[in-house]
């Protein structure tokens, strides 16, 4: 299986994420269940699926209780190193935020500001997070996003009420 790193750009950081379970990849998705490094109290662990080819990470936060919180979309960059079988999943800032109702907003806009203003995100990402930011929300108006969540909830039955609340520490 491929390693996973998380790359920050505020703050800037880039993180392995060992911990996390890869339950599903392929070329151009990769599916994960993980607990958070630091549990809080709206959620303690999820699951996310990596959707290279658009650009997006797409996750299901849940509480304790495995009660979902709610569907938290990063608009990322992918890189693969072939060589080391690696990925490093860069968050450009952007983010959507889905609730169980349907209801949907964009969030951290002005963390992607700041970038432009310090100078921390290239001209190229800025672009790319907007284009990535408008597939995105074209693709929640007219209803195909429900068919990452449908994507998701296949593992999520299969693997993630068992194998995740076991493993938890």
């Amino acid at each position: 299986m491929a390693t996973l790193y998380r790359k920050r750009l505020i703050p800037s950081e880039c993180v392995e994420l060992k911990d996390d379970i890869i339950v599903y990849q392929d070329s151009d998705r990769i599916v994960t269940i993980w607990n958070t490094l630091k549990p809080k109290k709206e959620f303690s662990h999820g699951i996310s699926y990596y959707v290279m080819n658009e650009g997006i990470k797409v996750s299901k936060f849940y509480r304790d209780d495995n009660s979902l919180t709610y569907i938290y979309v990063d608009i990322i960059n992918t890189e693969y190193n072939q060589k080391e079988d690696s990925y490093v999943f860069t968050d450009l800032l952007a983010d959507v935020i889905v609730d169980e109702d349907g209801k949907y907003r964009v969030v951290d806009l002005d963390e992607l500001a700041d970038a432009i203003n310090k100078g921390i995100i290239s001209k190229e990402y800025v672009s790319e997070s907007l284009q990535k930011l408008n597939n995105l929300l074209l693709s929640i108006y007219n209803g195909t996003f429900k068919e990452y969540v449908k994507f998701i909830e296949r593992f999520e039955l299969s693997v993630f009420h068992t194998d995740l609340a076991t493993n938890r520490t």
